[in-house]
């Protein structure tokens, strides 16, 4: 009988947050791979977890394979865990978990808390859809040319950001979104000094160049979509309305192609009747 592997969140601040179903897998799993032995050492010490830890980060990633899997394939149960959140999340594990699968390995999620979720949930922006970035690219030109990329994005975006990097990223952001758009910096989150600041990336950019906490610690930025302008509908809302013609009258069309997209029922109605008009 070969082994499992689990797939651990861990808190990303309050240990409160640690679910008892997660404690008692890495209490009776036999290793748990950890991107720091140190930093997981001080929480499974809190937490009564004496477990042994063998590190896997994204420089051994690769070569801890045939080890850990070699465990699996034993007979043994491990665990992988993240240095906070949940695994896998801008976080080393992906080949792990890939290489399992492909053994036939049997992969079984544990999940719990994660910044992204906690993030968006709090963040008073649509939650419907959304795109999940992780960090953008460190060198001010090609962060510019991603957010250049993200401009006509309809659906809500999630970033992490360096501290280090939050003053320089906020203002590329107002520079390609615009300063009306709507945005909110969740900081610290579940920590002690937690704060969430929703504002439009004008406001939002001179709070946090005012206030320099606001520059320190684990940053998510939640920033709304871009709104369509009146009378006008992108290539996928177009795509969508004219496949939904296809099958139904008018008017069913465009109230179905409303749910899907977002945009108003009249808008669409309207755009569906002046092709009508136009092929008549």
């Amino acid at each position: 009988m070969t082994g499992k592997l689990y797939i651990v969140a861990t808190p990303i601040g309050n240990p409160a947050d640690f679910s008892e179903r997660a404690l008692t897998v890495l209490r009776e799993v036999k290793l748990v791979a950890v991107e720091d032995t140190r930093h997981s050492g001080r929480l499974f010490n809190a937490c009564s977890i004496n477990t042994p830890m063998l590190s896997c980060h994204d420089y051994n990633e690769t070569e801890r394979i045939e080890l850990l899997l070699g465990k699996v394939a034993a007979g043994d149960d491990i665990a992988l865990v993240s240095d906070a959140g949940t695994p896998l999340v801008s976080d080393p594990g992906f080949q792990l978990v890939r290489q399992a699968h492909a053994r036939g390995i049997t992969v079984v999620p544990v999940p719990g808390p994660s910044a992204v979720i906690a993030a968006l949930c709090s963040a008073g922006l649509p939650t419907d859809r959304f795109v999940f970035e992780g960090f953008l690219p460190a060198k001010a030109g090609a962060r510019q040319a991603r957010l250049q990329e993200l401009a006509k994005e309809r659906r809500t975006l999630v970033f992490y950001e360096a501290p280090h990097r939050i003053v320089e990223c906020l203002a590329d952001m107002e520079a390609c979104f615009g300063s009306e758009r709507a945005a909110t910096l969740a900081r610290e989150l579940t920590k002690t000094y937690e704060t969430i600041i929703p504002a439009t990336l004008g406001k939002l950019i001179e709070r946090v160049r005012s206030d320099e906490n606001q520059q320190k610690g684990e940053i998510v930025l939640v920033v709304g979509g871009c709104v369509a302008s009146e009378g006008a509908l992108d290539a996928d809302a177009e795509k969508t309305l004219k496949i939904l013609l296809e099958e139904l009258p008018l008017r069913q069309a465009a109230s179905l192609a409303a749910k899907i997209t977002g945009l108003k029922k009249n808008l669409l109605y309207d755009t569906a009747l002046s092709w009508q008009e136009i092929k008549d």
